[in-house]
């Protein structure tokens, strides 16, 4: 059995800063990713663009260290490929002195006490059982947490729905000048076709990103609701539906404009995107009221202002509440910290925070701060010979600045 300081779980934009993190802190670490690729969301969901991370018209960001470092990195390659994301986190992890271990899935926790102490992985050649110091779950569905045993959210309050799904695709092939000519017409002749049940797809509008050259579109669009992420057969008549709403999208685009007479569905995404599904109840639960209040929290490890985004649970809607210029919120250490243990942590999407709270923090830049500070705090707690509960916060906060 192999024994590592760190194991991070989950190899998205939060695992990978948390794993590198550690490893330039001296830690030895293992970073464990079910796909063959870095970048969980951003890779195998195809979310783009990252939603806003700064403030004062650019001058003041929000999420920086690891994530500007990622950015940056991208940036100096030859094309400014959004795909160029998984060279960087190779390069990154390699860099770092970090193991990485594709293709390979964490189904079964040993535990003592308040400790993790291994986890069991099915991998290509079997399984392997791997020792850890530290734990981090950077799974994004909160799958460490659920085998561990930690306490949990599903959804919202209310009634355990979930955000909405969606399969991005990108369509190549536009007429660029004619597309925003008709961008209009086509978003109220959607509206039209929904309310003559022509279109299956609940959500109100059409959301698409430019970014990817000229004659390309980006359409985070579709909308599955009322699937649970984190049920195996729900997920998977979640990504059929997602598809066949990608299919439909697309027909009414080459039906409606001249702009797509000659285009071409390039790209679907291979795993359809989850906005939520399990989040951490832990040592403090984020709210909203706490966002919206910009409440300082004594151990902030992370900032962000972007605005709380439901999309409709249940149906059409999008509930946004914005932040005014100047305004931003923390995430506090005690919302990656879960209760029943010493040696863990979360960071990503699974933070502990509410339904309405997670709608805001969730986006990749803060996801990515997150993951740093979790991976920092394990290195912290094992340096100084403490545990996640007891570790110096300050110490963490200086490092971070």
């Amino acid at each position: 059995m192999k024994k590592y300081n760190l194991v991070v779980v989950g190899g998205g934009i939060s695992g990978v800063a948390a794993a590198v993190r550690a490893a330039r802190e001296g830690m030895s670490v293992l970073l464990i990713e079910k796909t063959g690729a870095l970048g969980g969301a951003m890779s195998n969901s195809l979310v783009y663009p990252f939603m806003k991370y700064s403030m004062n018209g650019g001058k003041t960001l929000l999420s920086d260290g690891i994530f500007t470092e990622m950015r940056k990195r991208k940036e100096a390659y030859e094309d400014s490929s959004w795909e160029n994301f998984k060279f960087v986190f190779d390069d990154m992890v390699t860099e770092s002195g970090v193991d990485v271990l594709f293709h390979a899935c964490v189904f079964q926790v040993q535990t003592k006490e308040r400790n993790l102490r291994s986890v069991s992985v099915a991998t290509k050649e079997g399984v392997l059982s791997i020792e850890a110091d530290f734990f981090a779950d950077c799974t994004g569905d909160g799958e460490l947490i659920e085998m561990a045993g930690c306490d949990y959210q599903l959804g919202r309050e209310s009634d355990g729905f979930c955000q909405p799904m969606t399969t991005c695709f990108r369509v190549s092939g536009v007429n660029m000048e004619v597309f925003h000519k008709d961008h209009d017409m086509l978003q109220e002749k959607y509206k039209q076709y929904r309310a003559e049940n022509k279109i299956t797809n609940p959500r109100e509008n059409i959301l698409v990103f430019y970014g990817f050259g000229n004659g390309i579109l980006h359409f985070n669009t579709t909308r599955v609701i009322m699937h649970n992420p984190v049920d195996a057969f729900e997920i998977s008549r979640a990504e059929m539906i997602g598809r066949k709403q990608v299919y439909e999208m697309f027909c009414f685009l080459k039906e409606n404009s001249k702009a797509f007479e000659n285009s071409n569905i390039v790209s679907i995404a291979n795993h359809i995107g989850v906005r939520e599904s399990r989040k951490l109840k832990g040592v403090h639960i984020l709210t909203a009221e706490e966002l919206k209040n910009c409440v300082s929290f004594e151990d902030a490890i992370a900032f962000g202002n972007y605005e709380v985004d439901i999309h409709n649970p249940t149906g059409t809607g999008t509930e946004l509440y914005y932040f005014k210029e100047g305004e931003y919120y923390q995430i506090p250490y005690r919302s990656l910290l879960p209760k029943e243990y010493d040696n863990m942590l979360v960071a990503g999407r699974c933070l502990s925070a509410t339904h309405e709270a997670h709608s805001a923090v969730r986006i990749m830049p803060i996801c990515a701060c997150m993951g740093e500070a979790a991976g920092l705090a394990c290195a912290v707690a094992y340096q100084t010979r403490r545990n996640t509960h007891t570790v110096d916060v300050k110490l963490i906060q200086n490092k971070l600045k």
